[in-house]
């Protein structure tokens, strides 16, 4: 059970070009949302799907410690849900090549270990409300990038939508 959902998404136009990350972090009680938005003219599909989910938990409050990530990147969930505890114990690094994104890596650790954080996947694109609306605020942020402006965005209202 969670008190706080987090929708998240990021994306890029190019890998590597230019990305941008959101989410929507809303109270299951209250309906209070959240949302962000910003986003880098150079950068990868993968670090913005990590970087929502990164800006998502730092907003939260401190001790509102349940929380739900409902994204639709199975690279953010595998990362978090299955291969992270594996790379720490291992110093964080895995057989082959260094590990991707570790920067984003230990800080989603840092994030994600005081808390109780469940992790859901949803099909990207395919009409989830809240799914919906973060990947709108994150192509809206790129639109801002790439007509020159900055990417950041914020505002608070009554979420009315799915909370799952």
């Amino acid at each position: 059970m969670s008190d706080l959902v987090a929708f998240t998404d990021g994306g890029c136009r190019g890998n590597p070009g230019v990305g941008a990350w959101a989410f929507l972090l809303v109270d299951k009680k209250t309906r209070q949302a959240l949302e962000r938005a910003g986003g880098e003219p150079n950068t990868t599909n993968n670090r913005m799907e990590m970087w929502a989910a990164i800006a998502a938990l730092e907003a939260i409050k401190p001790g509102e410690t349940r929380v739900l990530v409902v994204s639709d990147s199975k690279y953010l969930i595998g990362c978090c849900t299955e291969w992270m505890a594996g790379w720490k114990a291992k110093g964080w690094k895995r057989k082959g090549d260094p590990l991707k994104n570790l920067d984003l890596l230990q800080k989603l650790d840092t994030l994600i270990t005081p808390r109780q954080v469940g992790f859901r996947w949803v099909m990207g694109h395919s009409g989830h409300p809240g799914n919906e609306h973060v990947d709108r605020l994150g192509n809206e942020a790129m639109d801002r990038i790439q007509r020159g402006q900055d990417p950041a965005h914020e505002r608070r209202f009554e979420w009315t939508g799915p909370l799952e």
